[in-house]
């Protein structure tokens, strides 16, 4: 289950569907993920074909990032079988 969210245009979206703080053209996808994300219990839960999840290194060791768009990523980390500091960001 998704606890927390970093950013706080994904989470309006997650609960009510409004767009406004999001990339238009991402909603569809992220509206996919974000319900897998919320029943998944693990990362391998996220690893759907062309998501390329790929656990993250360095100062953010201990997350997970998948796929959205071009350099879009939405970036997760999990406590226990929950999911925390859900995040949508461009890497470059």
């Amino acid at each position: 289950m998704i606890k927390t969210f970093r950013h706080k245009g994904l989470e309006t979206f997650f609960r009510t569907g409004s767009k406004a703080g999001i990339q238009p053209h991402h909603a569809a996808k992220l509206r996919v993920m974000l319900t897998i994300l919320d029943s998944a219990k693990c990362p391998d839960d996220m690893n759907a074909p062309g998501w390329k999840l790929h656990p993250l290194t360095g100062a953010i060791a201990g997350h997970y990032a998948v796929a959205l768009n071009g350099n879009w990523r939405m970036v997760i980390t999990f406590d226990g079988e929950n999911s925390e500091l859900v995040n949508y960001l461009d890497y470059h």
